[in-house]
Formats: C-alpha cells, sequence, structure tokens
C-alpha cells in the first residue's frame, strides 16, 4: 500500500480558538519510531487546559495539533523498532504537549517506547480512552503505593476518569476499595467494586470513623486536589500512603506527619516532557492489555461520537461538564 504524503488534522492557531481543519505533510518515522495510523483519539480535561493555554506544566507551541491519547494502526517502522510490524493495532500517551504532534490527526510518528498492542478486543475508541488515565492510575496505586491485597484504599473522585482506573487496578489486586463521589455517581462506584461514600455530606472524620472504626485508608488516592487532598491527609492510616495527580497549591501537612505516614505526587507527563521513563509507560499499558484481556478493567465511554471537524463540540461538552464518561474523536473508520 503506498501512503500519501499528506492527511487530514485539526490544528489549532491560537488558544481558545475553533480548530481548523487542514491538509498537512504527512509524518515519516525516524529511528526508533513508527507511523501509526490514527483511528482514535482520547480527550482528557487536560487538552483543553492545553488549548487554553492555562496548563503551565504542559505547554504546547502554536500552531500545533493537540490530543494526548491514540489508537491506531501500525503503517510504518522506523530503524532499529523490533517489537512492532505493519498492522499492529497499538496504543499510548504518544504526545500532544512539548511540541510533539498530537492525535488529533490521520498520521502520527510516535516513539515506539510509548506504545502497546492494545487489548484485543477493545474497540479502538475503547483502547484510545486509556493511556493517560490508566497510567496515572497505575503510578499511582502499584509504583507509589506498592498496593497488596492486604491494603484498604480511599480513591478520591472515583466515577472520574482516572478515579474509575484507579478503582478498577486495586480490585485488580484485590484490595478492599472505597470512593468519594456526588450523589449521583454512587451507582457508577458501586458499578466499579467500590463502597461509594458521599463526600458532599459526609467528611473525612466520620467515614474513616464508619469505614474503618477510626483506623483510617492504607492507601488514599487523591485525583481532585485541592480540599480533596487536605480530606486525604486526614482520611490516610498511620504509616499510610497518599497519593495525589492534582497536588498543587498550599496545604498543611500536619495531619499526615501526625499520622507518621507519606505522600507522593504523579506527574504522568513527565516522560513525554523530558523523554525519562518512557519505557516504563509501554510496559504500564502492557499490564492494561493484560488486565483488560482479563476482564478486570473497563473503560467508561460517552457514546456520543465526534471526528476532526467537530472536535470543537466534545471540547464543548467537557467544558460544560456534559459528558457521561471519556469523549473519543473518531478519526477514521
Amino acid at each position: 500500500m503506498t501512503l500519501s504524503r499528506s492527511m487530514q488534522a485539526a490544528v489549532l492557531e491560537n488558544h481558545e480558538a475553533p480548530f481548523r481543519l487542514a491538509s498537512i505533510a504527512r509524518p515519516v518515522p525516524r529511528a526508533g519510531q513508527v507511523l501509526v495510523r490514527i483511528r482514535a483519539s482520547g480527550i482528557n480535561p487536560l487538552d483543553l487546559k492545553i488549548r487554553a493555554g492555562a496548563a503551565e506544566h504542559a505547554q504546547h507551541p502554536l500552531p500545533a495539533i493537540l490530543g494526548i491519547d491514540l489508537a491506531g494502526v501500525v503503517a510504518a517502522v522506523g530503524d532499529g523498532v523490533g517489537k512492532f510490524r505493519v498492522g499492529d493495532e497499538v496504543y499510548g500517551m504518544t504526545g500532544g504537549v512539548g511540541g510533539v504532534q498530537g492525535s488529533l490527526a490521520e498520521y502520527a510518528a510516535v516513539d515506539a517506547d510509548l506504545l502497546a498492542l492494545k487489548p484485543a478486543h477493545f474497540s479502538m475508541r475503547e483502547a484510545a480512552s486509556l493511556p493517560l488515565v490508566f497510567i496515572t492510575a497505575w503510578e499511582g496505586l502499584v509504583d507509589r503505593a506498592h498496593i497488596c491485597a492486604s491494603h484498604t484504599v480511599l480513591v478520591q473522585g472515583g466515577a472520574g476518569g482516572v478515579g474509575s482506573m484507579a478503582i478498577q487496578i486495586a480490585r485488580a489486586f484485590n484490595a478492599r476499595v472505597y470512593a468519594t463521589d456526588a450523589p449521583a455517581r454512587a451507582g457508577i462506584v458501586q458499578q466499579l467494586g467500590a463502597t461509594p461514600i458521599d463526600y458532599t455530606r459526609t467528611q473525612a472524620e466520620d467515614y474513616v470513623a464508619h469505614h474503618t472504626k477510626g483506623r483510617g485508608f492504607d492507601v488514599v488516592f487523591d485525583t481532585a486536589g485541592g480540599a480533596s487532598l487536605d480530606a486525604s491527609f486526614k482520611a490516610v492510616a498511620r504509616f499510610g500512603h497518599v497519593v495525589s495527580s492534582l497536588g498543587w497549591g498550599t496545604h498543611a501537612l500536619a495531619p499526615l506527619s501526625f499520622r507518621a505516614a507519606t505522600y507522593s505526587g504523579v506527574f504522568t507527563l513527565l516522560p513525554l516532557l523530558t523523554g525519562e521513563g518512557r519505557a516504563h509507560h509501554g510496559e504500564i499499558l502492557r499490564e492494561a492489555t493484560r488486565l483488560a484481556e482479563a476482564g478486570m478493567i473497563k473503560p467508561l465511554l460517552d457514546a456520543r461520537t465526534f471526528n476532526l471537524e467537530t472536535v470543537g463540540d466534545a471540547y464543548a461538552l467537557i467544558e460544560q461538564r456534559q459528558a457521561q464518561g471519556k469523549l473519543v474523536v473518531d478519526i477514521d473508520g
């Protein structure tokens, strides 16, 4: 098959401006890269911050092609790549920050270390929704907190993208899992296998007393930051571990210190921005594939569909908090 030398892409020329559908040159894979024919692009709230120029930790020079997560088919292989072949179905968190082309395009040349074979029974849409949220949850629970079957785990924001993955990973490790969220999302939390906690009506001290008899949770994964992280410091058990993917702002550490507990931050973008740890992201996604094929994880998807011409509509739904699960843009097929 002869590949076209051009491709369609949704290009952002100014912060907060509409995306422009454009025909641009198709990238060519360098050594260590593969060319992926993108089938689906997952949208994360972080993408909206990048579009607005509001993510200081995730700058992306303009004009730019956004989109952090992708799923697609290997169309060509660069020198030195031995783990993928043309025709392989892959997925990964591969760009959209730091000047690296994102996934709102028909093709992307990406670092092979960032990719894994997608779960065989997953659609491209399902696979594209996973990378950032699964990697974030895995790094927090497994790499930082060293979760095990004896742990009680509290996930702050359990029905969200990262939270839903954290619940499922913790359940896969046979931990006992609880999760805070609004009452309207309690059903989602229960469906994922966690005990729901209404954070709008219950203070940390109260749910710690009710669910752990005052002991606290061995591992607390905070996905919201702010007051949620403060509550996490009060909810953790003695010698326990708090992890946050949004550990910004000013926080009092005394509640954590008085429990002799520890804290870790998760910065999932670091390998994309610095090059450090990229192979580990591929390893984590291989674990995601293993768990998915064992029936232990499944993404929560919004059923609505979008394409490169209607990317802006998908972004608007997230801004308006009307998404019912992860939104995915169909790039082809």
